[in-house]
């Protein structure tokens, strides 16, 4: 029976899906195709039809993943945003959580397509949150960026850490709160000081 285009489409988005989930849970490594293939509902023959190569299906994943994140992130209060991001129901959510989180450690190992669709990544997190409701020269969005940059990293580090520890480790929970805290009070007070300074 032949397979419509709109069904090589739905077949292709699932297995992009249930790739993602499983690249964020277990690492690039620690999935071959043949069982993200099967997870998806799929033969492993059939991979090939969609994708010339896993860093291939790697690659679209990322950016699939990247950008779900930043479209539901976009235009969200930026405290908001690390409140969830630092709560442990993110850090416990490893499949459905950010990719830069899960990722990050085994896109630095892979191949300069893989890294762009992180750099891209980045600046498209970064992007999410700029905020342009105040007049802005040079020098203010230079340090609206770096601002921005320490936050993502401070963040994007922090869950990393947490989930580097056992699930039940009290230094698990204590990581999270810590920088959650020292960012959030870093926030305030970036706020403060611009309602100084339009004085």
């Amino acid at each position: 029976m032949k397979v419509t285009k709109a069904q090589a489409q739905d077949n292709r988005a699932r297995i992009v899906d249930t790739a993602a989930a499983l690249f964020r849970e277990r690492g690039y490594d620690g999935v071959g195709v043949a069982e993200l293939m099967a997870a998806a509902g799929f033969t492993h023959g059939g991979f090939y039809k969609h994708f010339r190569s896993k860093a291939d299906l790697m690659a679209e994943t990322a950016a699939s993943g990247i950008s779900q994140r930043v479209a539901n992130s976009g235009g969200a209060d930026l405290a908001e945003f690390i409140q969830h991001y630092l709560s442990r129901e993110h850090r416990d959510q490893r499949g459905a959580g950010c990719t830069m989180a899960a990722l990050s450690g085994d896109a630095a190992r892979q191949s300069n397509e893989i890294k762009a669709t992180f750099a891209d990544g980045i600046e498209s997190s970064l992007a999410a949150f700029k905020r342009e409701d105040k007049p802005v020269d040079e020098l203010n969005r230079n340090e609206v960026r770096a601002k921005m940059i320490d936050t993502f990293a401070h963040a994007v580090g922090a869950l990393v850490l947490s989930r580097a520890c056992p699930d039940d480790s009290a230094l698990a929970d204590e990581i999270l709160e810590v920088c959650r805290t020292q960012i959030l009070a870093s926030l305030l007070q970036k706020e403060a000081d611009d309602d100084t300074a339009c004085r």
